[in-house]
């Protein structure tokens, strides 16, 4: 059985993997880390997917709160976004200077978003959303990555 946190947080460290990967391939060339990012973008798409389609929607309904933590997770998902945005932008352009700057500000915002989520709503949502624990994972377990 796999709690919400647990299952969550192992997906982090997935994605934070590949983004080490990522960074560590566009450091010899930024064209051949293109598989990488693009891996790495669909890998965190996922993820907010599973967040803001499934648990966010089940804790709000549960809690009754809706302009709280996970209000602030979508905003920080949406500011990520713009980032991959960016990121692509970079590689197609192939600037090595603009790649790098944004992967740095994307990696900041990464570790500060994981850390509230992983300290804060992952242990509430855990708390308010025990007895349906394995259906909520399964769910998100379900959805298709894009």
């Amino acid at each position: 059985m796999n709690t919400i946190k647990e299952y969550l947080t192992t997906d982090h460290r997935k994605c934070d993997a590949i983004f080490a990967k990522m960074e560590e391939e566009a450091g010899s060339s930024l064209e051949n880390s293109r598989i990488l990012v693009e891996e790495f973008i669909s890998d965190m798409q996922h993820h907010f997917a599973m967040e803001e389609q499934v648990m966010f929607p089940e804790f709000e309904q549960k809690t009754g709160m809706t302009q709280g933590p996970t209000e602030m997770m979508r905003q920080e998902h949406t500011q990520m976004r713009s980032l991959f945005t960016q990121l692509m932008d970079s590689l197609n352009e192939n600037n090595s200077d603009r790649f790098f700057g944004t992967s740095e500000t994307l990696m900041i915002l990464l570790q500060q978003h994981n850390m509230k989520e992983e300290q804060m709503l992952y242990p509430m949502a855990q708390q308010h959303l025990s007895a349906e624990s394995d259906r909520i994972v399964s769910m998100m377990d379900s959805l298709a990555v894009e």
